[in-house]
Order: C-alpha cells, then structure tokens, then sequence
C-alpha cells in the first residue's frame, strides 16, 4: 500500500508520534494512541475476491501477508421497520464470535503476530476477551483474559471454550482492567479498549456500510457504545473515504447508552447532572457499562463533529425492546437492543428524521446473554 507520509501512531492529546511497529499500547504520557490520518481508499483498492475484512487492507496501515481470520466481516445488513421507523439493521452478532469485535481482534492479532508476539493478556466484560481469545487460538498464542466477577455465565464458558485462562476479578470494571496490566509484564497487552490496531479493524465496519450501500454514506449511525471502538471505527473509516473523494459528506453519528450508565451522553449534555458526580449503577446491557471510557474525549469530538448526538435508555426499555426484536427475529443481547429504543428516541426528539436513511448497528448476539432471556421468558 501506498502512503504520502509513513503511517505512526499519536498521541492526539499532545501530538506526540511513534512508530507503527513499537510494541507500545499507549503513549509515554500514559493516553491512548490513534493511527496518523490515512488516504483511505477507492473502489478499485477493493479486494472483490475476499469475503472478509481483509478485502479492505489497502485501507490498513499495515501491510500483513498472513493476516489471523475467521471470516469476520460481510454481516447483512437488513432493511426494518421499527415502531413505524424505517431503517438498516448491521446484524454483525453473524461474525465468529458472535460480536462486531471480531472486526478490530482480526487486524490486532494479526499486527501483533507479525511482530512476533506469542502470548497476550486482555480485560472484557466478555465480547472483547471472546474475540481476543479465538484470534489469538487461531493465532497460535497463549491467552489470558480477565473478567469482572459479574459477567455472564456463557461469556465465560466461550472464553474457555478457546482455551484462554480465565482470572475473574472482583471490584469495578476498572479493577479488571488494572488486573490485566499487572499481568502484562509477563506477557503483551492486547486491549480492545487501548490498541489503536483494534480501531483500524472495527473501522471496517464503516467501509463495509459504505460499500452495502452501494458507495455512499447513509445520514445516520446509530451505534450502542462503551469503550467507544465502534464510534470511533466508523468515524475514521468515513473520514477517510471523505478525504479520498468516495462520499460527498459525512454521516451523523448517534449514540445510546444505558441510563444507569452513560458517561458519554453525560459529556455531550453535561446540563443533566448540573455538576454533580454520577450515580452510576449496573444495567442489563453489561457489554455499555463503562464509566470512564479512556477515549471519551476523543468519541464527544466524533459525534459533534458529525453533528450526531446521544441518549440515554432506561433498563425498562432495553429489556422491553430486546424482547420486541426477539418477537420479530432479531436475537440481540441487551448490549446493542438500546440502540433500536434510542432510534424511537431520536426520531421523537426530532433528531433524526423519519424519511432518513439510518443504519442501526446491532453489535452482538442474544445467545451471548442467555441467562439474560432465561430470567425473561422461564
């Protein structure tokens, strides 16, 4: 592949750069890295043979001869009609695993394999560690995965279905996650939350809307978001497919949250709390429960500079819309069914309007919250 300038990673809170090939998952600062801004890529650069991600790496910055997959990627995108709502449904709970994460693990492992890592840790609340744990089997690699004690049973059970060990770690989220960092200094920290080389996976899923849309861009996204690596994925991807002249504008970003946990809608209308610290608590959709997302800064620029917006979606209505689109066939897990409700909440706030194109991403599947629907249904 062909760059003006060679890619690095940066800093973007000082600007700081390094290079592509360091073994570094965060600054010397301590942020979060992002990949330097790419050309994208054209029609042309299209793999048409390959049905996988992959047929978009000249959009990587990276070039990767023998790329880790299992076929992630080319997930339906279906039309719907919700509540009177017409729509796009991303069923990507059709990747490997069963969640759009298999996207940003497939281009991550795969970098790392090429720099000679044998052996990663990684923190999840389950999704994450899932698709680290398959690309890394595949990959040959030892894995480790730490997960907070509440995660679900079958979440559980699939990590150790791939072989990875599994360490469940009582506390916060933000204890597992410093849990995995100790580890790391006996082995490598493959974060979903703090790789940029996850990000340049997941930003496939932009490209592939994009491309199921017949090249061009809808008017709105709505994504259910935590860490944030979906938002930021599809705003880099349709950046970059602006810069390279494949889309005449930008698609809004919208994002949902559940209420009893929602630091990024917090940040974009911080009128809500009016100062006040908040109160955050668990929510049946586990997969969003992130109260300090270490990209939020960089997802409220995302979502501004689109023009998007968020939401809040109380647990009565996650639980009652993910078993509306059970009814109707779409077996998604708590975790993205809020995106469907903020749609309806959208639309009735005048946010989105009814005659737009919207693409809804549902990020992962009903079978990973089986407990979940066993306590709903008996």
């Amino acid at each position: 592949m062909l760059h003006s300038t060679p890619p690095a990673f940066v800093d973007p809170r000082t600007g700081a750069r390094l290079p592509i090939d360091t073994l570094a998952w965060r600054s010397d600062d301590g942020n979060p890295l992002m990949t330097s801004d790419l050309g994208g890529l054209k029609r042309a650069d299209i793999r048409a043979e390959v049905r996988t991600i992959w047929r978009y790496a000249a959009a990587l910055p990276v070039e990767i001869a023998e790329p880790v997959s299992l076929g992630e990627g080319m997930t339906p995108l279906v039309e719907a009609d919700i509540d009177g709502i017409s729509c796009r449904l991303k069923l990507e709970w059709f990747a490997p695993t069963g969640s759009f994460k298999d996207r940003g693990a497939s281009v991550l492992i795969s970098h790392l394999r090429s720099l000679g890592i044998t052996s990663v840790v990684e923190d999840s609340s389950g999704n994450g560690g899932a698709a680290i744990a398959a690309y890394g089997a595949a990959a040959g690699m030892a894995v480790g995965i730490f997960v907070p004690h509440y995660t679900q049973p079958a979440k559980i059970a699939q990590l150790r279905a791939y072989g990875a060990e599994v360490t469940l770690v009582p506390g916060t989220r933000q204890d597992t996650e410093t849990a995995a960092i100790e580890a790391a200094e006996h082995s490598y920290y493959a974060s979903h939350n703090w790789h940029p080389m996850f990000l340049q996976g997941t930003k496939t899923l932009g490209y592939e809307i994009w491309e199921d849309l017949g090249f061009r861009a809808p008017d709105n996204i709505i994504i259910p978001a935590a860490a944030g690596s979906n938002v930021l994925g599809c705003h880099i991807a349709f950046r970059e497919l602006l810069a390279a002249g494949e889309i005449a504008k930008m698609p809004r970003i919208f994002v949902t949250q559940p209420g009893n946990c929602c630091p990024v809608h917090h940040a974009l209308h911080p009128e809500i709390l009016g100062g006040r610290a908040p109160d955050y608590s668990s929510t049946v959709a586990e997969g969003t429960a992130i109260r300090n997302p270490i990209r939020l800064g960089e997802m409220v620029a995302a979502i501004r500079g689109t023009g998007g917006d968020s939401t809040a979606v109380a647990e009565a209505d996650i639980i009652a819309t993910a078993k509306r689109l059970a009814a109707r066939g779409f077996y998604t897990e708590p975790t993205s069914a809020h995106a469907v409700a903020g749609l309806r909440q959208f639309v009735e706030a005048g946010r989105i309007g009814r005659d737009e194109e919207t693409v809804v991403i549902l990020t992962g599947s009903g079978l990973k919250a089986t407990q979940f629907y066993a306590d709903q249904f008996g």
